[in-house]
């Protein structure tokens, strides 16, 4: 099977892969909730400064109902007794509704998680110290209290000079291990040597390190080569691996980015080369990236479309796009027919017929001031470091030349330097092309290019992976991953 992501809630996902795979086919399953936290996290977008409003879109929100859990917990009473019973008596003793609503959301997940694990499987998860009490217990519950491996202790951040409240400084992560079984893939991992240890050797003729070792117990000495002797054995306190400043070339943007080192030690202890790693909350997607990185197949999931569409390009930023044919996207239309059901779908929903035009499909920014703007999104593009930007107006229904014409309008009276009026193919009229062609251009000097100021695109073409015909810009919506330093061996696995 090809590489996935979905985008979409991931209890359906993990019901959906449980229904085609009841034995179980994954061989590592980490995941980083949300930590019950009630905070808001945000991807920040390149802003355009309209009456300095941020403009933001929300990845995630870890708020969990109060209420509608109850229909979750009903749902888990039918597969797990003593799972129900245990979340049941913690609403019974008095714990906080939210933290009650929010362990049952993970614990459903997890059980079906566990159900997709193979028999020797590993699964990791990544808490804090706000939950990681109650989801302890809860994995005893799903795993055995015989297949907890351990505690990691991850030293997130160091330093803390001033004192600002009656306690410890928090600086660490748990992260808890556990196995579908007895028999699991184990490879151990070990520190690189320290320099003072290297310095003890010398180079033979061949330019290989190696130092004379004298055995008392058998008389004489023996050689030792660097390369043969193992480091220190990694136990459970990780203080080595630190976590993605704002300024490394791994940041992405996510606030809750972990760095692909702490991933890929995780992965590599657990899996082997054409394994498959999933991820059930991928966020920004870097366990995708190391498993990609370390030859593994991989499946990521994420309730955010932005969260899909951030990992897809990091994966091609960093692997080239020839990368793009080895995994699949579920979740967006993925024909005409799908995009128009999309387009009248009436009823109040999370992702809109707008969102997927303007995010997914063109890579630019939903404007949340639209109302008082009058368009739907915009992309900025940077040329001879000018910030420029494209107005994006979206018409899900009947489009019509004064609609055009509105838009036309608002790119004028705002200044801005392109714009695209995006609708079905069957919408456009020969006067809306006149009108549309009419507008004059955007020249980019530097070249001698010009491109339509006003340009009409269809959704039509953009299944079909047409784009905006505008300057080629080296400020993109997101911030671009770093390339790959050592080709991929991935054409090995698939």
């Amino acid at each position: 099977m090809k590489n996935s992501l979905y985008f979409g809630d991931n209890l359906e996902i993990l019901k959906d892969l449980y229904k085609k795979h009841p034995e179980g086919f994954i061989d590592l399953i980490y995941i980083d909730p949300p930590f019950n936290s009630k905070r808001n996290y945000n991807i920040l977008f390149e802003d355009i400064d309209l009456k300095d409003v941020k403009a933001q879109k929300e990845a995630f929100k870890d708020t969990w109902s109060n209420i509608t859990y109850i229909d979750t917990l009903n749902e888990i009473k039918a597969l797990d007794l003593n799972l129900h019973s245990f979340i049941q008596n913690l609403d019974q003793i008095g714990v906080h509704h939210g933290a009650v609503s929010y362990l049952t959301m993970m614990a459903i997940r997890i059980w079906y998680m566990h159900k997709l694990l193979k028999d020797t499987g590993s699964f990791y998860l990544h808490c804090d110290s706000t939950m990681s009490h109650y989801l302890k217990i809860l994995c005893d519950l799903i795993f055995g209290e015989n297949n907890f491996r351990g505690e990691i202790i991850w030293r997130r951040a160091s330093g803390f000079k001033r004192s600002t409240a009656k306690k410890f400084p928090q600086k660490n992560d748990n992260i808890l291990h556990f196995s579908k079984g007895n028999n699991i893939t184990w490879n151990p991992q070990y520190l690189p040597h320290k320099d003072e240890y290297i310095k003890r050797f010398k180079k033979d003729k061949d330019g290989r390190l190696y130092r004379d070792d004298v055995n008392p117990t058998k008389g004489g000495t023996r050689i030792i080569y660097l390369d043969e002797v193992k480091g220190d054995l990694i136990d459970s306190v990780w203080i080595d691996i630190h976590p993605v400043n704002p300024m490394a070339n791994e940041r992405l943007g996510y606030p809750t980015q972990k760095p692909i080192s702490l991933m890929e030690r995780i992965v590599e202890a657990s899996t082997n080369e054409g394994d498959l790693v999933a991820d059930f909350f991928c966020g920004c997607g870097t366990t995708i990236a190391a498993a990609q990185n370390l030859n593994r197949k991989w499946l990521g999931a994420d309730i955010s479309h932005l969260a899909v569409k951030l990992i897809s390009k990091r994966l091609i930023d960093t692997h080239e796009q020839k990368i793009r044919n080895t995994f699949e996207i579920f979740g967006f239309p993925q024909d005409l027919a799908s995009a128009k059901m999309l387009a009248t779908e009436t009823k109040s929903g999370r992702f809109k017929f707008e969102e997927w035009i303007i995010e997914v499909l063109l890579g630019g920014v939903l404007n949340q001031n639209k109302n008082q703007t009058g368009f739907d999104g915009y992309i900025t593009f940077d040329v001879n470091n000018d910030k420029d930007v494209c107005f994006i107006e979206v018409k899900s229904g009947n489009a019509t030349l004064p609609q055009l014409n509105h838009f036309i309008q608002i790119v004028e009276e705002r200044k801005a330097d392109m714009g695209v009026f995006v609708c079905f193919k069957e919408q456009i009229t020969s006067g809306m092309e006149k009108t549309a062609k009419t507008q004059g251009y955007y020249k980019e000097e530097l070249f001698s290019n010009s491109y339509n100021k006003i340009q009409l695109l269809t959704v039509e073409e953009l299944l079909e992976y047409k784009g905006i015909n505008m300057p080629i810009s080296t400020v993109g919506t997101f911030k671009s991953a770093k390339k790959a330093e050592e080709k991929s061996k991935q054409e090995g696995i698939f």
